[in-house]
């Protein structure tokens, strides 16, 4: 018998596999398509678009498929539609490709996290946290058998549609026989889906969740790039960027919750924040590759467990209700996390690509500055219903 909660962790660990196999690859398809960074960073818009307009318009759709139909239509479509971008000919293909899974990846978002907030009501336990934790040890496995198998010749082809048959063998099996947990009775319009806009008082928080999602998708989608554009390394040595900053970002993810405890919220992410700011500052300044090493790894760390407290210092605000505040900072965040990367391409066409990490560190600052009065300095228990962190999607 499989555990609901497993279901789950499976769906983000499958999902990381599938996205981080695509980011390991993304050298070789942009050779595959003669395109420039600012070009890729262009198609890779599709998916930023995809999901932003899923994320808004889903809800409704993915209550009505339930949450198995859901979770075996976004687990399995992404990494079918990924394997085939290898095989396109010119990128307005891949944007299209990418707009689709964009909108899967919005629904699988609004699927996990509803039904993980179904699953702590009907248990009493906590699952959020340690599903980001299998999400992030997935992208980890995926980079690190990305940059190996890079390194062996493999094609990004056959890369990518072995990891999809994988995906679809296992995730069809885990999925196949779900059951859905029974929905919550809340007050009157609690849980709904909707866009909220931040007011004033919730600026500073955004500002500190801007900068996390900013260094993820730095990181996340520009490091093998960088590493193979900077210093010319072998492709193994090139995925380790990738490698380290998601290792460090797992890492920090499933030991945040005591150091919170024990030093609380606001010292937590301002040292969270001061390491981003020196991982972006190393990375865009390196002489050697392993210097530019740590600087990934000092990023992934500093920017693991930011926005999640963040989160939580908007749901504990009393000048409207809890949901309207965290649904205010997530979806307002997606829009950095999706569109910032991509456009960081532009970025690296036109000023170099050490200037998309170095670009980084005044909204690092910025979010630091915001750091220092608006998280408290008790620990902050996560809210019910918190919006899972967005893939890296770009």
């Amino acid at each position: 018998m499989i555990a609901p909660q497993h279901r789950i962790y499976a769906s983000f660990f499958l999902f990381a596999v599938t996205t981080g196999a695509l980011m390991a690859r993304l050298p070789d398809i942009q050779e595959h398509l003669g395109i420039s960074e600012g070009q890729l960073g262009l198609t890779m818009i599709g998916m930023a678009i995809g999901s932003l307009i899923s994320l808004t318009f889903g809800p409704p759709v993915v209550e009505k498929l339930g949450f198995r139909k859901t979770a075996l239509l976004t687990v399995l479509g992404p990494a079918l539609l990924f394997s085939t971008i290898p095989w396109l000919p010119v990128a307005p293909a891949m944007f299209a490709v990418l707009f689709f899974a964009g909108l899967l990846a919005g629904a699988l978002e609004i699927n996990l996290n509803v039904e993980i907030d179904r699953l702590e009501v009907q248990t009493g336990q906590r699952f959020m946290n340690r599903a980001h934790g299998f999400w992030s040890v997935g992208f980890f496995v995926t980079a690190l058998f990305g940059a190996m198998i890079r390194q062996s010749g493999i094609s990004a082809g056959w890369h990518l549609g072995i990891v999809a048959v994988v995906v679809v063998a296992v995730a069809g099996y885990l999925l196949f026989a779900a059951t859905e947990a029974p929905k919550p009775v809340r007050a009157e319009g609690e849980g709904t889906h909707r866009f909220a806009f931040p007011n004033l008082g919730l600026l500073p928080l955004c500002l500190i969740g801007f900068a996390a999602f900013l260094v993820e998708g730095a990181g996340i989608d520009w490091s093998a790039i960088y590493m193979r554009n900077v210093f010319a390394v072998e492709p193994f040595v090139g995925g380790m960027g990738l490698t380290l900053f998601a290792f460090f970002m797992a890492a920090m993810r499933l030991s945040a919750d005591p150091i919170v405890a024990r030093f609380g919220p606001r010292n937590v992410a301002m040292v969270m924040l001061t390491a981003a700011s020196l991982g972006a500052l190393l990375v865009g300044t390196a002489p050697t590759a392993a210097l530019a090493l740590v600087g990934f790894a000092l990023m992934g760390a500093g920017c693991s467990a930011v926005y999640p407290l963040a989160v939580s210092a908007a749901a504990q605000r009393t000048d409207r209700p809890a949901a309207v505040n965290v649904a205010a900072i997530g979806q307002v965040s997606f829009v950095v996390f999706f569109l910032a990367p991509p456009l960081l391409g532009f970025v690296a066409e036109f000023l170099g690509i050490r200037w998309s990490y170095l670009i980084c560190l005044p909204l690092l600052l910025a979010g630091l500055w915001a750091s220092s009065f608006a998280l408290g300095t008790k620990k902050v228990d996560a809210p019910h219903g918190l919006p899972p962190e967005p893939t890296p999607l770009g």
